[in-house]
């Protein structure tokens, strides 16, 4: 059985060009010093395949985390968090506690010492302004921005002088550390988004040519194809800095991309390898490079739409609050469709190593994951709660219904061959209970665009059931299970921002929720995460698969990288270096 199917032979040889553009000068010139020339710039240039293709640079605008990857090379939040779930400095100059004066005893407020001297890569002073800026940015309504709802608990952000920033919360916050911290916190630079502050932010140049403060500076950017960046002069410690030139080549497929790591040799590292597992376990025989993974609290689930999207509004909106879905508003059916996953098969056929099935939404950190679900294969067991709950198959053609209702379904989720074929193995168990399944696969770049204008992203979620993998970004799950509260709903009036693209609502959830961000006492908190968690589960409100590990191809040429389960896989980029000999 080949390990590259016709579309995948193709998009390599596509991503050739890396290679292709140097043999075309070595044939007429000297063979020695073009293999020097080679050599030079291929340990001078760090390759990364990102098979899902960054499309925009502004992490606060998408929704993807190929974007936020892509932004994360030149964009850097105040903090972060390593593999212990300690603190690391970027921007900041310490980590503020009670001791050292930064963090009020109340919780109510934090203030952080910047770095002195930082500089954006365009020359321009970073000061405390930014940050403030930011927040403003974020909370501006009509920005429409994906990380509004981490956000929503500050009362203002101040700064106190140019290295000086001080956040007041609405009310004593645990969290504190979750914003400008991590994945959700990297600044943005306020002399150049100050002009596109509301409903013109996706027109700033900046979302493209992203200007930070990180190791390397944005060159050139193709939307949905490639970034360029080279060497930031500015960056703080841009002599420690290993290579000249990143190119991030964006499109094709996970199997090309592991291909060119771990088979080839033609690139440095290859993302998000979501790939069944013994596909992944032959590329990695190679020997050019290495699968490299980590337990994290990534969950590919199946998210269930309580709004009907065949229904259109007058003003032509779908999957609208004003139609409840005409049978997933039923526990009785969400609860019979969750039976009717086959996880142990999933996770042990296609995962293998790189994921275990689970019951559970929230799966780290350890302390807050629930030991009171479980999860159940038993079509037998579905069909007979769909019967009970009066959904039959009354005209003998196969597919049950209700009052007129037929229950037909789309399930759509990214272009990915792992994905396609969970696809097809819970498609096949729906229909056998007398579901008719139409399933939709949409390419990643738009799938996670989180474009206002698509209505193929997961925000607009016009069908029935979608998956995809997402899960907290911080030890702190409480901005994680913010998704499902009532007010973080996309729709046409908040420009189709926000986390809870299911459109569940249940004021039960929101208290919970509120008394969670307040809770200063951590047992208890522990207790309403994982009460939380529960209610989600046991009512089928999202329908969790597999507990991914992250995976990523890296070459054995490339030395410092690192993972963490807390931030992207390019957080620590400015240390990842060229091996020697």
């Amino acid at each position: 059985m080949p390990i590259l199917s016709r579309k995948s032979a193709t998009t390599f040889f596509h991503l050739a060009f890396w290679v292709f553009p140097l043999t075309l000068s070595i044939a007429a010139c000297n063979p020695t010093e073009n293999q020097t020339a080679t050599q030079s710039a291929n340990t001078d240039t760090l390759k990364l395949l990102y098979w899902q293709a960054p499309t925009i640079l502004n992490p606060h605008l998408s929704t993807g985390l190929k974007d936020v990857e892509a932004s994360r090379i030149t964009l850097e939040p105040l903090a972060s968090f390593d593999n212990d779930g300690e603190m690391v400095p970027f921007l900041a100059a310490e980590i503020p506690s009670i001791e050292n004066g930064g963090l009020s005893e109340d919780r109510k407020s934090v203030t952080w010492k910047l770095k002195p001297g930082l500089k954006w890569s365009d020359g321009t002073p970073f000061t405390a302004e930014d940050v403030a800026f930011t927040y403003d940015f974020i909370s501006t309504p009509e920005v429409g921005a994906t990380t509004a709802g981490i956000y929503e608990l500050i009362e203002t952000v101040e700064a106190i002088d140019p290295t000086t920033v001080k956040i007041t919360f609405k009310k004593p916050n645990p969290a504190w550390f979750a914003v400008f911290v991590g994945t959700e916190g990297m600044i943005l630079p306020k002399h150049k988004f100050a002009a596109y502050r509301g409903a013109k932010a996706r027109e700033a140049p900046a979302n493209l040519m992203a200007v930070g403060t990180g190791s390397y500076r944005v060159v050139t950017f193709k939307p949905g194809d490639v970034v360029v960046y080279e060497a930031n002069p500015e960056f703080r410690e841009a002599e420690e800095v290993g290579f000249k030139r990143v190119e991030l080549k964006g499109g094709g497929d996970a199997t090309s991309a592991a291909r060119a790591v771990m088979q080839t040799g033609d690139a440095d590292f290859a993302y998000n390898l979501q790939l069944e597992a013994p596909v992944l376990k032959e590329l990695s025989e190679a020997g050019k490079g290495r699968v490299a993974s980590i337990s994290n609290p990534q969950v590919e689930r199946i998210l269930i739409n309580f709004t009907d999207p065949n229904r259109e509004t007058a003003e032509g909106e779908r999957s609208s609050l004003q139609f409840p879905h005409p049978f997933f508003s039923e526990v009785e059916v969400r609860q019979a469709f969750n039976l009717a996953i086959a996880r142990d098969e999933i996770a042990q056929q296609l995962y293998g190593s790189t994921g275990n099935p689970t019951a559970n939404f929230l799966v780290a950190p350890q302390q807050f994951v629930s030991p009171n679900t479980r999860y159940e294969f038993n079509p037998e067991k579905a069909a007979t709660l769909l019967e009970d709950a009066g959904w039959k198959d009354t005209d003998g053609n196969g597919i049950r219904d209700k009052n007129g209702v037929e229950m037909r379904i789309i399930f759509q989720t990214s272009v990915n061959p792992l994905r396609q074929k969970t696809q097809e193995i819970i498609k096949q168990a729906l229909t056998k209970i007398g579901v008719a399944v139409e399933l939709k696969s949409i390419d990643p770049s738009v799938f996670f665009s989180s474009d206002p204008a698509s209505s193929d992203t997961t925000e607009r979620f016009e069908a029935d059931l979608q998956m995809f993998t997402t899960g907290n970004t911080n030890p702190d799950p409480v901005s994680y299970l913010q998704t499902y509260i009532c007010n973080s709903i996309p729709q046409k009036k908040n420009n189709w921002s926000g986390d809870n693209v299911s459109r569940y609502c249940n004021p039960e959830y929101d208290a919970l929720w509120q008394q969670s961000t307040e809770e200063l006492d951590p047992q208890k908190r522990q207790a309403l995460f994982i009460q939380m968690n529960d209610l989600l589960v046991n009512q089928a409100v999202v329908l969790p698969i597999v507990d991914r590990q992250e995976t990523v191809g890296v070459s054995n040429s490339l030395d410092g990288f690192e993972l963490t389960p807390w931030d992207l896989n390019t957080w620590k980029i400015a240390q990842w270096k060229r091996k020697e000999g």
